[in-house]
């Protein structure tokens, strides 16, 4: 890997591409399998540098979710957030929730027959957060696309929920970031004060699927 972030190949998807049948704002939870064929068989990798203000191509950002239903409490869901402390290097995000756990694919993660898009998720996982225990169930649940502010338009998540069987889980870079669980009503208080993709998420998916 380059020690400049910006010299990193991510990969990406032109957005006249994963965009040419109407562009959305939001999550979208149909034909999923569609714009995951069209991101396999359309993506390349570029410099992370020259795509962080070119709206002309999306990067791809797989974005996991962290879900506990917390069996003590009447089966009560719970969704892990965390966010970056002040001296964290991305100072676009300091103030904001994240409630998805992601970044960007590398060239790094291209091997062999491995579904790089699974791959690159798996890694950032493992990169940013302590989880041991067994995961009920890894699902994709839709895309998402956001053009309010440059950070979120140059970017295209792919929003998986894991749900986890403990509630186990906790951010490794304790330096940088800061992350608990939040049961949904804590939880809609933090989304709605963020102005990244966890307002989003909340309001389109999460309070839908209680």
């Amino acid at each position: 890997m380059p020690t400049n972030k910006d010299d990193e190949q991510i990969l990406v998807i032109k957005s006249d591409i994963i965009f040419k049948t109407g562009k959305w704002q939001g999550l979208k939870q149909d034909n999923l399998d569609y714009y995951i064929d069209l991101i396999k068989k359309n993506s390349e990798f570029k410099r992370r540098g020259d795509m962080e203000n070119d709206p002309s191509w999306q990067q791809i950002i797989p974005y996991i979710l962290f879900n506990f239903e917390d069996p003590e409490n009447n089966g009560a869901s719970k969704y892990f957030l965390y966010k970056y402390l002040k001296k964290a290097g991305e100072q676009r995000l300091k103030n904001d929730y994240i409630i998805g756990v992601g970044g960007h694919i590398n060239k790094e993660d291209v091997k062999g027959e491995k579904d790089i898009l699974e791959a690159g998720r798996d890694r950032e996982w493992d990169e940013e957060v302590e989880y041991k225990d067994k995961f009920l169930e890894k699902k994709l649940v839709g895309i998402l696309a956001d053009s309010r502010r440059m950070v979120e338009s140059v970017h295209l998540g792919l929003v998986y929920v894991f749900k986890g069987s403990t509630p186990n889980i906790s951010v490794k870079e304790i330096d940088k970031m800061a992350g608990q669980l939040f049961d949904l009503k804590d939880l809609a208080e933090k989304a709605e004060n963020t102005e990244g993709w966890a307002p989003i998420i909340y309001n389109e998916y999460i309070i839908k699927n209680v």
